[in-house]
């Protein structure tokens, strides 16, 4: 019968609750609950187990370049990082008021990095992040208009909860690029949020989106709704092969 009512569960897609049933039956611990309590443990265990699952599938479609998370930040770094305004953006507050934030400073400071703690975290909260470099998103919107499938990639990465852009203005943005981000943005404005990570400061972002009509109203819509962390010092990765060496 247990080996029945293990399969059944299985079968079900219920691991959790055979995982538990099994290590349970295997132990001699059924007898210790009530039928009410041990309904209730299973169901706990299968409702935790689908969490997990999900929240593991969230932060893979993310496509995270690094393995980051909260709990690993390095406050001690010598990098003008505010530890009560970052824990502030890992609790999400911005993105139930729907604004953004915008990390600037010399490359090897750590904005990717912290950037992506805030994407992890919002995946730990089931919200669903993407995460692209710029690079990387104008060689998605290329692709997805030679493959004809623009409009429904854009209608996605519109409605992401999250959305996360690193290397920002690292090199001049071209028309066709330039148009999506003007189409996400515009959509996404008072409604989700997005990260921006650039080594460029703010004031020169306008010139390299090129395009002066467009490129007003993007930088209307980014800067005045968004949350700016500016991090200075010398490079992390450097100061750690230093170290290494």
């Amino acid at each position: 019968m247990t080996e029945q009512t293990l399969e059944k569960m299985n079968r079900m897609h219920m691991k959790g609750m055979s995982q538990t049933y099994a290590s349970d039956m295997k132990l001699g611990q059924l007898r210790q609950y009530t039928i009410d309590e041990y309904l209730s443990r299973l169901i706990d265990d299968e409702w935790l187990t689908r969490q997990d699952r999900k929240i593991k599938n969230l932060k893979k479609l993310a496509n995270f370049r690094v393995q980051a998370h909260p709990l690993n930040i390095d406050y001690t770094l010598h990098r003008q990082l505010d530890k009560n305004q970052m824990e502030r953006f890992v609790g999400l507050e911005f993105m139930k008021t729907k604004e953004n934030i915008i990390f600037t400073g010399p490359t090897g400071t750590g904005k990717s990095y912290l950037a992506q703690c805030i994407g992890v975290k919002a995946c730990e909260m089931l919200k669903k992040v993407v995460y692209y470099s710029m690079n990387a998103l104008s060689d998605t919107i290329q692709a997805m208009h030679i493959q004809g499938n623009y409009h429904k990639w854009i209608l996605k990465t519109k409605q992401v909860d999250l959305l996360i852009i690193d290397d920002f203005g690292l090199t001049m943005i071209e028309e066709r690029t330039r148009k999506a981000l003007m189409e996400i943005i515009d959509f996404r404005y008072d409604k989700h949020s997005i990260i921006f990570i650039s080594q460029i400061p703010v004031s020169e972002w306008h010139s390299l989106i090129g395009e002066d009509t467009i490129a007003d109203a993007i930088m209307d819509r980014i800067v005045h709704n968004s949350h700016r962390m500016e991090l200075e010092g010398e490079s992390v990765r450097r100061k750690k092969r230093i170290g290494q060496a």
